[in-house]
């Protein structure tokens, strides 16, 4: 159930050169309970006093089952932004005031898949960082395989993307594919393909059989992908989509 309350910037650090990655408590102490794939609001004012929100998934790694003290997210920077204004410029100990959790972007319970594939861009890949405790309870309860394609445009833009590398390394049943759409990297990695995410997707032969499908970001990478898809087999409610769209 959504609640209102204040966050304080506990620590932050830049994951690439226009995306900060923000950890905050709550100011009353207490932990968020969350599903990992989930997003908060956080809640401002504009310059002439306007109120507005934004949304932000939550990206905390816990393990998976309850509340969690720390409340991480990555805010992508929007030139002239009001959002970037508030949050790129927020120091250690600074307060904004959130609401949540809300959303249903969320591994299901009740899924019988023997496979996900998981498509993102950008910050999109956020939630799925906050699903990798579910990921490897699935991997040892369902035996579910998890293949992750995560689109940029080059190394530098690969947000958590050692970390995904990390869980691929102990995890066979986890497959990561960085998408570089702009060059290979000087050091190419096995896994490595370039172009965008939704042209990888043939590779994987998706089936309506046996997989769903998550996708999150840019409007039109979801969009193409969710055609894509639908033309491998994949019914509607097979796939699973959150855009996230720059706002001002």
């Amino acid at each position: 159930m959504a609640e209102q309350f204040q966050l304080r910037l506990a620590d932050s650090f830049m994951l690439a050169p226009t995306v900060r990655h923000l950890s905050f408590e709550r100011v009353d102490g207490q932990p968020l309970a969350f599903v990992p794939g989930q997003f908060l609001q956080v809640h401002f004012h504009y310059d002439d006093g306007k109120p507005t929100k934004r949304s932000y998934s939550v990206g905390t790694v816990g393990d998976g089952s309850g509340p969690v003290e720390r409340i991480e997210i990555a805010v992508s920077y929007v030139d002239g932004g009001a959002a970037t204004k508030l949050l790129g410029e927020l120091e250690q100990g600074g307060t904004i005031d959130a609401s949540g959790p809300y959303g249903r972007f969320c591994l299901m319970e009740a899924d019988r898949n023997q496979r996900y594939i998981l498509i993102a861009t950008g910050t999109g890949v956020t939630p799925y960082r906050a699903m990798l405790p579910q990921m490897e309870a699935l991997m040892a309860s369902r035996g579910c395989r998890f293949m992750l394609l995560y689109g940029a445009r080059n190394e530098g833009e690969l947000l958590y993307g050692e970390e995904f590398e990390a869980f691929a390394r102990t995890h066979e049943g986890f497959t990561f594919h960085p998408c570089l759409s702009r060059g290979a990297r000087p050091n190419p990695r096995p896994h490595d393909r370039l172009g965008y995410v939704q042209d990888m997707l043939a590779e994987l032969e998706p089936s309506g059989e046996t997989d769903i499908a998550y996708l999150c970001g840019n409007p039109n990478m979801v969009d193409a992908a969710f055609a894509a898809l639908k033309e491998h087999g994949l019914a509607v409610q097979q796939i699973r989509r959150e855009k996230y769209i720059s706002s001002r």
